[in-house]
């Protein structure tokens, strides 16, 4: 067994230098049965405007505030040691700055080690020890709790979770070897592997204390105060703790083993084999079944340095950044303080989009929303659905029953478009014809007050000809959602030669403040999300139409790791959707864009594919075999991926010489949050920068050849 105290850390303490350190402060605190329980903050000094985390030298230095304790212990001096953190932050887990740049497997291997080899202490000090987490508590925050032998929670704590799947490691301190022999190995899974890949989905807290991951949850009012009393009934050996979700032998002999089985093939089916991390976590919780502490860590650090050193964390980390830093500091925003103000939102339409436009609009910006359409009919049908929909939301708990009365109280729908006089921002979402949408603007603009935003969802038309005939172009925007509304985080800010800085400014601040990551783009067709997946739909169809069986062209992209095949993509976008931002998309680009009529006959066809139990595609349908018109030339899976990264390389490179977004960083966010582009793979130019693509297509790189081809 590995003896972590024999271990030299000073390689990584070295190259940490510029860290900053989270403190650990010591007080002591008289217990009211007598005794004393030194209680330990992790406190950064930065405020509230940046969590604790934990880099080499914060846990080097916590380690010896540890040792301190256990000396202390030893001497009698006190009979607990608990670890809490400043106010409403416990830690946001381990610095990734610095875990990022830990290039080298020999460092990677170490940090595994410090990690285990300080936290490990928590159970080694002679005395009871705790965790108070009291706030946000992410990867190794959570670790620092699981170590402690007892653990309380704070019930209005921000952010709970092991996001490390998510990024492209494990939980390596601890986490992936405790957590199943604490709660169980399915609720392990759903913690440790699930969770993470439905966009980092978080815990609550009533969730964790239910899970069993805590023994008590107690209410922020006073919740350092009671949590000292419990651990000192505890100490006293007053309170005993039951934990009633630790698995029993049966379990480990009967239910491990499916469940583990059960896990993988459900991976595998909804996300492929393309990202490492989901993997090894499952083959670490598969190998916990062992209880044993001292083997799973080994276990952990072995995953730890393969994982660290690897591509995939590397591309997890630049994906991260760019949803984490630029989505809040979008390039080429204009200064927030010339939005204007939107006290009312008008929603041309009343159909399914618009009915979550307004929603969305009502429930984020809490302001009246009014959905107009051709007839009263629409209108009511417009009007149930987002009241069915708030409703939906009260039964999940999401919306309290004032809120869901408040937000119902806001939305209302008439035929009178006259109401629309007093609206800030009138979006429409009517049919994607350039001459309904100018039609539709042309009736409204002499309606609406000279200092209202005019706003259009369109997909793929040309935002400056929507707007060709209007008086006051300069206040037209492009504002491109995604569906579904609600769950998907893009909206593509399209910017005309002729918007003005008032109008991009309140559709940036107007985006954020509906909870979405906006990008700016320039009005050229497709924007840039609908651009690319043109691109590979049409590269798919091209396959398809030479003849190449579908399950083949469908398993094509499994390794770039994309959450669906091209066929299942265009099937949930819709094929009369795809069908006409292709043509689109060939009607600009005829020479770069390939135009299939299969697509257009699949689309003409009800159920066109043949689909497996969860969804995924499997075939055509009978019905689509008869219609459509193949070749005989067949092509591999090798050949259709290399197709569609030769595309992808050459048009965003197009697309940057066009100045389409300020630049490669821009088009990966878009595709991370539009199109479900997988983290491991750190968005599209990196990938295409490893894979020699981008060297093929143009002779050079989208970024600097540092690691894993990410500057």
């Amino acid at each position: 067994m590995t003896d972590y105290s024999t271990i030299d850390f000073t390689p990584i303490l070295e190259a940490s230098a510029d860290e900053v350190i989270t403190e650990s402060f010591v007080r002591d605190v008289a217990l009211p049965s007598g005794g004393t329980l030194a209680l330990i903050t992790l406190d950064n000094g930065r405020d509230h405007t940046r969590p604790n985390t934990l880099g080499p030298r914060t846990l080097d230095a916590f380690g010896k505030v540890l040792d301190e304790q256990k000396e202390r212990a030893a001497r009698g001096e006190i009979q607990g040691v608990a670890v809490t953190g400043k106010p409403f932050i416990f830690a946001a887990g381990a610095d990734l700055s610095k875990v990022s740049t830990l290039a080298t497997k020999e460092n990677a291997r170490l940090m595994a080690q410090l990690g285990h080899f300080v936290l490990g202490k928590l159970g080694k000090l002679g005395v009871p020890s705790f965790a108070f987490v009291n706030g946000l508590a992410l990867g190794g925050a959570m670790e620092i709790a699981l170590n402690s032998d007892y653990r309380t929670l704070d019930s209005s704590a921000a952010a709970l979770a092991f996001p490390e799947v998510f990024l492209g490691i494990i939980p390596g301190w601890g986490g992936a070897t405790i957590v199943p022999n604490l709660i169980g190995i399915e609720k392990a899974i759903e913690v440790v592997v699930s969770n993470p890949l439905k966009n980092n989905r978080l815990l609550k807290p009533a969730q964790a204390f239910e899970l069993g991951l805590f023994d008590q949850m107690f209410g922020p009012a006073s919740f350092l105060e009671q949590s000292i009393l419990w651990a000192d009934g505890v100490i006293a050996g007053k309170t005993k703790v039951d934990r009633p979700n630790v698995p029993g032998k049966l379990e480990r002999l009967t239910k491990w083993p499916a469940a583990i089985k059960i896990a993988r093939d459900t991976l595998r089916a909804r996300i492929g084999t393309a990202a490492k991390s989901p993997y090894v976590a499952l083959d670490l919780l598969s190998a916990a079944k062992d209880n044993d502490r001292e083997r799973g860590f080994e276990r952990e650090d072995d995953a730890l340095a393969e994982l660290i050193s690897g591509d995939q964390f590397a591309a997890s980390i630049y994906a991260f950044d760019l949803v984490q830093k630029r989505a809040k500091r979008p390039a080429g925003a204009p200064d927030k303080a010339l939005a204007k103000p939107v006290n009312k939102v008008g929603v041309i339409g009343a159909g399914l989009m618009a009915s979550q436009f307004a929603l969305l609009f009502a429930r984020k910006l809490r302001v009246p929303v009014l959905i107009t359409d051709l007839d009263q009919a629409r209108v009511d049908k417009g009007l149930e659905y987002i009241r069915g929909e708030i409703d939906k939301m009260q039964e999940k708990g999401r919306l309290s029953a004032d809120d869901a009365n408040q937000v119902k109280a806001l939305v209302s729908g008439t035929t009178d478009k006259s109401l629309y006089a007093d609206c800030d921002w009138v979006i429409e979402a009517v049919f994607e014809e350039l001459s309904v949408k100018q039609a539709v603007f042309a009736e409204i603009e002499p309606i609406i007050s000279e200092t209202a935003v005019l706003a259009t969802n369109t997909s793929s038309l040309s935002v400056e000809e929507i707007g060709a005939n209007l008086a006051h172009p300069e206040r037209l925007v492009g504002f491109h959602f995604f569906n579904p509304v609600a769950v998907m985080p893009l909206i593509e800010v399209v910017k005309t030669p002729s918007t003005d800085d008032e109008t991009l400014s309140t559709a940036m601040v107007t985006a954020r403040r509906l909870g979405k990551s906006a990008v700016i783009t320039a009005d050229r067709p497709g924007f840039v999300v609908n651009r690319l997946l043109a691109k590979v739909m049409g590269e798919a169809a091209r396959a398809l139409d030479e003849g190449t069986p579908l399950p083949v062209v469908e398993r094509a992209l499994a390794p770039i790791g994309l959450p669906m095949g091209p066929f299942e993509l265009i099937d949930l976008v819709g094929w009369k959707v795809a069908a006409h931002v292709q043509d689109t998309m060939v009607a600009a680009f005829p020479e770069r864009f390939y135009a299939s009529e299969n697509l257009h006959k699949l689309a003409e066809i009800e159920s066109p594919l043949v689909k497996s139990k969860i969804g995924k595609v499997e075939d055509l349908s009978k019905a689509a075999k008869k219609a459509l018109k193949l070749g005989s030339t067949a092509v591999t899976e090798e050949e259709i991926l290399r197709r569609v990264e030769d595309e992808l390389a050459g048009e965003i490179k197009i697309m940057l010489d066009e100045d389409v977004v300020h630049a490669a960083e821009d088009i990966d966010l878009c595709l991370i949050l539009g199109a479900g582009w997988p983290f491991q793979a750190g968005g599209a130019t990196p990938y295409l920068d490893r894979v020699g693509a981008s060297e093929r297509v143009f002779g050079a790189t989208f970024h600097d050849p540092l690691i894993g081809g990410v500057r």
